[in-house]
């Protein structure tokens, strides 16, 4: 069993800034793939920004130059730095780490989602 929790939403005003935060516990050995998704009422889920281990941020066009992810392998944790935030940003704000655990299966594992609201 993986668990995944996000922190960090709230309310900002436009052009503003808010960090958020997941972490992922559990029977977890190695996490390859950690993500940030988004979500408005009416519309699927969209990619935000993923970052393999060792590997390259692949960011949404919508939000290359704003939004920055970083991860933290030892503690199983990343975070989203977004600055100079727009209206079309808010969203329901998910995350997903998908690795091996400790019985050699394969998980996916979603957050419970934090809201993010950017308005005046």
């Amino acid at each position: 069993q993986v668990q995944v929790v996000e922190s960090g939403g709230g309310l900002v005003q436009p052009g503003g800034s808010l960090r958020l935060s997941c972490a992922a516990s559990g029977k977890i050995v190695s996490i390859h793939t950690m993500g940030w998704y988004r979500q408005t009422p009416g519309k699927q889920r969209e990619l935000v920004a993923a970052l393999p281990s060792g590997g390259i941020t692949n960011y949404a066009d919508s939000v290359k130059g704003r939004f920055t992810m970083s991860r933290d392998n030892a503690k199983n944790t990343m975070y989203l730095q977004m600055n100079n935030l727009k209206s079309e940003d808010t969203a329901v704000y998910y995350c997903n780490a998908a690795g091996t655990t400790l019985y050699g299966t394969d998980f996916s594992s979603w957050g419970q989602g934090t809201q993010v609201t950017v308005s005046s």
